[in-house]
């Protein structure tokens, strides 16, 4: 897939997910074979008037590998004025936000909201593109609003008009949030109506979901979300299934563990001890998801607030599943 002057190895990239996709979530998922990983959304206007914290978001020193600044706002000189900071700080290029359903970032005419003012979408684009160039621009939206104002095509067309480089499509509307199943008719619709790629996203919990969307819409990549919490092996086995190789086992408990044991160590190394702990209990939650006795481990890990004692729990609760395997 090419994005621009862009060429990734591969068509399978990681959603932006705010507190979700940071610095080390980021490394986990590249390492796990995403071709591309998105910083979480970025205030412009946050940046603009100088937020330590909004600042932090767009950290990507010692970064391996590309990584998209995802920015969010509405007006169009301090979105280009955030871009023009976005590309000074590494970013391979700049996606902008049209697809956040939050209401504290609608009620502001920011995310989806935008879909509902494409004059103003579209002189956001035109004003990042103009002082980027060439590195490129690009705009993740929804299906539109609600049920009755479904105007991705629409949109899309906009947005490439005024200079967007690649559209990524989320099949459901701002109304649905994340409920109920994405519309990947509606991405079909968006790649036939433009002449750059677009990228497929909603509902790709498992590897064969990749290949369906790409076959279902002509999409030229896929972006997973949620799909990829507590899983970030999903990357490889989707590019293995799009290569035509066996497709790697998923991962057992022991390996998943493991994984979650090392997240947590990289979180508490960056962040320190106290704000490490508490950001990983909803990773360590998606992680264990699944496994036999999970809540009360779960729980546990949420009443703990060390790194040695979050440690101690998962490790005993790997040897007991050990143990309990061995007793088979």
């Amino acid at each position: 897939m090419q994005i621009g002057t862009i060429v990734l190895e591969a068509p399978v990239v990681a959603a932006p997910m705010a507190g979700v996709t940071d610095k080390i979530f980021r490394r986990i998922l590249r390492e796990a074979g995403a071709a591309l990983t998105f910083t979480e959304m970025i205030s412009a206007k946050g940046l603009y008037y100088r937020n330590s914290a909004t600042w932090e978001l767009m950290d990507l020193k010692g970064e391996e590998g590309r990584v998209v600044v995802q920015l969010f706002g509405r007006e169009p000189e301090i979105m280009a004025w955030a871009a023009r900071e976005a590309v000074k700080a590494g970013a391979a290029w700049v996606d902008l936000n049209m697809g956040c359903p939050t209401p504290k970032i609608t009620r502001n005419g920011e995310g989806a909201a935008l879909m509902r003012d494409l004059p103003r979408a579209r002189d956001i684009v035109a004003a990042v593109a103009e002082v980027i160039y060439p590195v490129p621009v690009t705009v993740k939206m929804r299906k539109g609003w609600d049920e009755g104002e479904v105007n991705a095509v629409e949109a899309a067309c906009a947005v490439v008009e005024a200079g967007a480089r690649a559209v990524t499509v989320h099949g459901r509307t701002r109304s649905q949030f994340y409920s109920g199943r994405a519309d990947w008719e509606i991405i079909r619709r968006v790649k036939e109506a433009v002449g750059v790629p677009v990228i497929g996203n909603g509902d790709v919990w498992r590897p064969e979901d990749a290949l369906a969307l790409m076959k279902a819409t002509g999409c030229d990549g896929v972006m997973v979300g949620r799909g990829c919490l507590g899983n970030p092996w999903i990357f490889s086995q989707i590019r293995a299934l799009l290569d035509g190789r066996e497709v790697p086992p998923p991962p057992d408990p022991r390996e998943r563990l493991g994984m979650a044991l090392r997240h947590l160590r990289m979180a508490v190394e960056r962040k320190g001890e106290a704000k490490g702990v508490k950001e990983m209990r909803k990773h360590l939650a998606w992680y264990l998801k699944g496994l036999p006795g999970a809540a009360r481990v779960r729980q546990a890990v949420n009443n703990e607030g060390t790194l040695a004692g979050v440690t101690a729990l998962l490790e005993d609760y790997m040897a007991r599943l050990n143990s309990a395997d061995r007793s088979r």
